[in-house]
């Protein structure tokens, strides 16, 4: 549990400044907005208790909001997607497989589970997020289009952090 804190908290210093100082400002065609940051709910092992999880994405979203001056819709949506993560993780996985202490990834759940997983998780967020940003309905192409392409642009870059850290999980083996 000690590995698992120190991992966490090391990613928690380098994820949440980084999106709120680089990554929100790499937004493509004025749309999509890359959300790295939920490489720390994501990855969050699923043996970890529901209010453990819950309390470490309301901090995720709370400090995020802290940075980019958002009032409370990260902490909002960061709190739903960290309760609402071990179900998402159950419709892929069956209760069968023995994942103690074991974070999702592309190695313990294999590379098209993991790809469900965490595109579900990425949607779920998106769409709360734009919903709770826009809280309109007025420009509802706008709003579809801006929850699928920082999906998309969020999905290719949480993959890529995955597999490199993947990659450097198999060279320390």
């Amino acid at each position: 549990m000690t590995k698992f804190a120190i991992k966490y908290a090391l990613s928690f210093i380098l994820l949440i400044p980084a999106q709120a100082i680089i990554f929100d400002h790499a937004i493509l065609f004025n749309v999509a907005l890359p959300l790295v940051f939920l490489y720390l709910i994501v990855t969050l092992p699923v043996t970890l208790g529901t209010n453990l999880s819950t309390l470490l994405g309301f901090l995720a979203g709370f400090f995020l909001d802290i940075f980019t001056d958002t009032p409370g819709v990260n902490s909002l949506c960061c709190t739903l997607l960290a309760f609402a993560r071990k179900p998402i993780f159950h419709l892929y996985v069956s209760l069968d497989d023995d994942l103690a202490s074991r974070s999702p990834s592309s190695v313990s759940m294999g590379h098209s589970a993991y790809m469900k997983y965490m595109i579900t998780m990425v949607l779920i967020y998106c769409t709360l997020l734009f919903t709770v940003e826009a809280f309109q309905f007025f420009s509802f192409r706008l709003l579809i289009l801006r929850i699928a392409a920082s999906s998309a642009y969020t999905f290719i870059l949480l993959y890529a952090l995955d597999c490199l850290t993947m990659r450097r999980r198999e060279a320390k083996l």
